[in-house]
């Protein structure tokens, strides 16, 4: 217990003989009062909602960095000259902007399922202690809490209207270590190279420290905008994951605030339940994660990427060209050199984005060589976009500098006056800077289906897949044909077994452009997002049909996922079930399909059990 606890309970003592005579002081009825208290959260103009003086007690805790949130379109439909609201339409579709806008997130909504409202207001926390007043105060006036750090859930638990937000955006320092040793490990674990982020650092910041200056691999995510901190609790995958694992499998240790306001060091040996828990258990879910500590690995000497489109003249055709696709699969890219994707199209075309490491550009050119001969000898395809196959310095993969002189057209620059150098993203993740979902799915396709007895059920299922919709395979989010060492780490975490056995994420989606409330001219096409959602249904349906009861990644899924306890963890459910009660047995961290949030109505204000 607190010592403010402790006296807060002392100095009801005197209390106790007249509750004990009203009877409310026994077991029954304190049982009862408590479960009272917990069985909602406040909203303003409840009763209970905080008052003016105890805001600004918080702003003074805080160090002033309290903010009161509105969204910056809110004044473009009565000021339509306003300044801030032309702004944020200037650079709405840079995403380092909406990321430094705390009533902003990257996605703006999903049909029949949420719309991007801000917080009531914001705690813009710049230590441990700015995160430890938020999280006290959320739960002394039993307030919706929500953290945010890249913004990027398309669940949309990154923000909540009526609610207190976390934000940790300034929260970016990136430490590199030699010989890092977690908390109470020494003597029992070896030192190795490692990497400490801060929670509000995304991913361009720690790949330029880590990589570019720093000369290490440290396993990421493959869109730079996307925060540290989400992506490793949720699991993590990134380019190259078949051969270094998720991120959250290489976790050293974490610096969390749990829901009672204490600031804990999770790592195997101090709190292990708890470490093991944020290790692919969700974002949000089991407390606020101030600061991480990643292992790092040795670069290797080249990164490349191999890239083009291919189109069928028939639909007999394209079975073919996706039969012999997942033949050369299995045979040359199932292994731990090769990431990324390929997508089946409606219209008969294969899209072939796939990054590599540990190998020469003329080496993967072999590779490949098989597969292009065998198209080009048949004259029922073309090349609908010619093949390339690019190879690069490992060093400058997230080189802002090396992509400006010599392939501007793969990023896109933070285009604001005074933005970091390397705040730049890859082209192709622009398109989800703000948009607005209409449906998306996935689901964890097993290595089984690669085997000569089952390629042919493979094959049909994503011909029949690609007739409603089109999908891509995400190879590197299936850690089957990985490296050892990936697979035996992701072991320990709360990461879906599932993904140990697949060979790749199956993703099918849809969206609209951005669709911010109040936002001029936002007008989300819902009969068409509905139409689409049911194709979608469908497609995936067909590719069920061949991995009954297949799994979903908890950041790219669906929304309405009915049985999301299954689909995102498993058999791991009810062990992160009971961490979730030891840490926030009050339920003080809500989110949507987050562990624990049964319990809750959809909103997160009312407790139904």
């Amino acid at each position: 217990m607190k010592r403010r606890d402790l006296l807060k309970a002392m100095a009801a003592l005197p209390l106790l003989p007249l509750l004990m005579r009203s009877g409310v002081a026994s077991a029954r009825d304190a049982a009862t009062v408590m479960a009272a208290k917990l069985r909602s959260r406040v909203r303003p103009g409840e009763p209970g909602w905080p008052l003016a003086n105890q805001w600004e007690q918080l702003k003074r805790d805080v160090g002033g960095r309290l903010l009161k949130l509105e969204s910056p379109f809110a004044r473009c439909t009565t000021s339509p000259s306003d300044g801030g609201c032309a702004e944020m339409l200037k650079h709405l579709d840079n995403p380092f902007a909406v990321g430094d806008n705390p009533a902003l997130t990257q996605t703006s909504g999903w049909a029949d399922a949420w719309t991007s409202q801000p917080s009531a207001y914001a705690v813009a926390a710049e230590n441990t202690a700015d995160v430890v007043a938020a999280v006290d105060f959320a739960r002394r006036h039993r307030l919706r809490l929500v953290v945010k750090g890249g913004g990027h859930s398309y669940q949309g638990t990154s923000d909540a209207p009526d609610s207190l937000l976390i934000w940790p955006r300034h929260m970016n320092k990136v430490t590199l270590h030699d010989a890092f040793v977690a908390q109470g490990c020494a003597g029992r674990e070896a030192p190795q190279p490692a990497v400490t982020i801060e929670a509000g650092a995304m991913w361009s910041d720690a790949y330029d420290a880590v990589t570019t200056k720093g000369g290490r691999y440290v396993q990421g995510g493959g869109c730079t905008t996307v925060g540290v901190a989400g992506l490793v609790q949720s699991g993590g995958f990134g380019n190259f994951s078949k051969n270094w694992g998720t991120a959250a499998a290489n976790l050293l240790q974490a610096e969390i605030v749990t829901a009672d306001g204490e600031v804990r060091i999770a790592n195997a040996r101090t709190h292990p339940d708890l470490f093991w828990g944020i290790k692919g258990g969700g974002g949000g879910s089991l407390g606020t994660i101030t600061r991480l500590t990643l292992r790092t690995f040795e670069l290797p000497a080249v990164f490349g990427a191999v890239f083009g489109s291919i189109k069928a003249s028939s639909d007999d055709a394209f079975r073919a060209l996706i039969a012999k696709a997942m033949d050369f699969y299995r045979g040359a890219l199932f292994n731990p050199h090769w990431g990324e994707q390929m997508s089946f199209r409606g219209n008969n075309t294969l899209n072939i984005s796939m990054v590599f490491q540990g190998l020469t550009q003329p080496q993967a050119e072999q590779v490949w060589a098989p597969f292009l001969d065998w198209v080009r000898a048949r004259g029922e395809y073309r090349f609908a976009k010619p093949m390339q196959t690019l190879a690069m310095p490992a060093r400058h993969f997230w080189d802002a500098e090396f992509f400006r002189a010599h392939a501007p057209q793969l990023v896109v620059a933070d285009d604001r006056p005074g933005a970091p150098a390397y705040h730049t993203l890859w082209a192709g993740d622009q398109e989800q800077v703000g948009w607005f979902i209409h449906s998306y799915q996935s689901a964890w396709l097993p290595a089984a289906l690669l085997q000569p007895g089952q390629h042919s059920r493979l094959v049909d299922a994503l011909f029949a897949a690609s007739r409603h919709w089109g999908f891509a395979l995400h190879f590197n989010k299936g850690l089957a044909g990985g490296s050892a060492d990936a697979i035996d780490r992701a072991r320990d975490t709360a990461t879906h077994p599932q993904v140990l056995d697949a060979f790749a994420l199956a993703i099918c989606a849809s969206s609209g452009d951005p669709a911010f409330p109040d936002m001029p001219n936002a007008r989300p096409e819902l009969a068409k997002a509905r139409r689409e959602a049911a194709t979608i249904d469908k497609a995936m349906d067909a590719l069920r049909a061949v991995a009954p009861g297949a799994g979903s990644y908890v950041s790219e899924s669906d929304y309405f996922l009915r049985d999301w306890q299954q689909g995102f963890w498993g058999s791991h459910y009810a062990k992160l079930a009971a961490v979730k009660r030891k840490y926030d047995p009050e339920g003080l961290f809500f989110v949507h399909h987050g562990v624990g949030s049964e319990v809750w109505s959809k909103d997160g204000f009312t407790r139904l059990a």
